[in-house]
């Protein structure tokens, strides 16, 4: 036992270590799928000013902004397929050089069609470069450094949003097309992620205490509990973006200056709760998403009573608390529940659940409200209820899924304290 543990140490230790630049480049592009997400919502007017004469530009022109999402839900298993398959590196860079080309097409495209085809192009590119992203945040890192990097990827993907919708608006000012020169910055990453990030092989222990066969059947009975979790996580992480303007006209406010304090409040939440991920080290995972989902509940009834501007506030920022703890807890159980060989198809798996989320949560509220705007208290207030009956229910996930492990303590302690 002495010699094989100190053959094992051996082989880690021999692996690459990676640090502050890996980590910063796989944080960074795991922000490049927001771009696609909120960088045109500002234009979106003019664009379908610039259309108006096109047959069915009133489709269309929505559909620039949502067919990405669409495209990620998905495509973003199949990229987890081929990141086990064919490797994540490799996957990765072409991901990459295909956001560029189909995100500046638009730049030069004067046919809308054409355009939403660059689209498409941008949504698979995406769930190549988020599914790899979060893969290789897997592979580099275990234990706690590898929990801090999903918080961390969490708070600067909201941190980007918030950065990108304001970028978009100052570049469209003058022209609807100019936001599209910022995927360009793709051609920054594409030579360092090529140059400082390596093809990760399998650590000799740690990948083998979890998950003793790596290349056993999927587990689909322990993730797809967290997966229907995902879809809901991304479902609530819009609802806010989403509804909260329509909600304050509503109230007659429509001052841009406190809408825009409302969602400032709602990505406070989000840091905050992202952030104070860690804090709970010795809380079990089920306990953790009873939390977060009582909080994002309990955020959308208060949005539903509110009767005031300060009230709604208040309730954006609970929900952000929730949303904020529950994806990296998510992410962090999925990863320790299979081992190298599968954890792209993990990865692709919840992309793709969050992403779909994402797509069909103004459609779920529409779907209730059915176009009325004056329903959309009651819309809140449904869905708030169905988050606090999930968080009741995560109680019941290990038990449900079959899991070995059914806290972040137990993981933590079998995985181990970083890589």
């Amino acid at each position: 036992m002495a010699v094989e543990n100190t053959v094992e140490k051996l082989v880690e230790n021999g692996a690459r270590q990676a640090g502050l630049p890996q980590s910063l480049l796989l944080l960074l592009g795991s922000c490049l799928p927001v771009l696609g997400a909120v960088l045109l919502a500002p234009v979106l007017p003019r664009m379908q000013a610039h259309f108006a004469d096109v047959a069915g530009s009133a489709v269309l022109v929505p559909i620039v902004l949502t067919l990405p999402a669409l495209v990620i839900a998905l495509l973003a298993p199949f990229a987890g397929l081929l990141a086990d398959r064919l490797g994540r590196k490799p996957l990765l860079l072409v991901s990459m050089a295909l956001y560029v080309v189909c995100g500046v097409l638009p730049l030069w495209l004067d046919s809308l069609v054409a355009i939403v085809a660059s689209r498409a192009g941008i949504g698979l590119a995406e769930a190549g470069i988020m599914t790899c992203c979060t893969t290789l945040m897997g592979d580099y890192y275990s234990g706690a450094r590898r929990e801090r990097l999903f918080a961390l990827q969490m708070v600067a993907t909201s941190l980007s949003a918030a950065v990108f919708i304001a970028l978009g608006g100052f570049l469209g000012q003058n022209d609807w097309r100019t936001p599209f020169a910022l995927y360009a910055v793709g051609l920054i990453f594409l030579p360092l992620m090529a140059w400082k990030l390596w093809e990760p092989q399998p650590r000799a222990r740690s990948e083998q205490v979890q998950v003793s066969n790596a290349t056993s059947k999927f587990p689909w009975r322990a993730l797809t509990p967290m997966y229907a979790l995902a879809l809901l996580a991304g479902l609530s992480l819009f609802i806010v973006p989403v509804q909260a303007g329509y909600l304050l006209n509503l109230l007659h406010v429509d001052a841009p200056q406190q809408i825009g304090m409302t969602m400032g409040a709602n990505q406070l939440g989000v840091l905050v709760g992202a952030l104070s991920f860690r804090l709970f080290s010795a809380v079990r995972s089920q306990h953790l998403l009873l939390i977060a989902y009582a909080l994002a509940g309990g955020g959308g009834l208060l949005m539903a009573s509110a009767d005031s501007h300060a009230q709604v506030v208040v309730a954006v920022l609970v929900n952000g608390l929730g949303i904020g703890l529950m994806l990296p807890t998510l992410i962090t159980w999925i990863m320790a529940q299979v081992g190298f060989h599968q954890r792209g198809r993990a990865a692709g798996c919840f992309t793709a659940a969050i992403f779909a989320g994402e797509f069909i949560s103004p459609l779920a509220v529409l779907g209730i409200t059915a176009g009325a705007s004056s329903a959309l208290p009651v819309a809140l207030a449904i869905i708030g209820w169905l988050q606090i009956l999930i968080a009741v229910f995560c109680l019941a996930v290990p038990r449900v899924a079959g899991l070995l492990a059914s806290a972040n303590t137990d993981v933590r302690n079998t995985i181990g304290n970083g890589h």
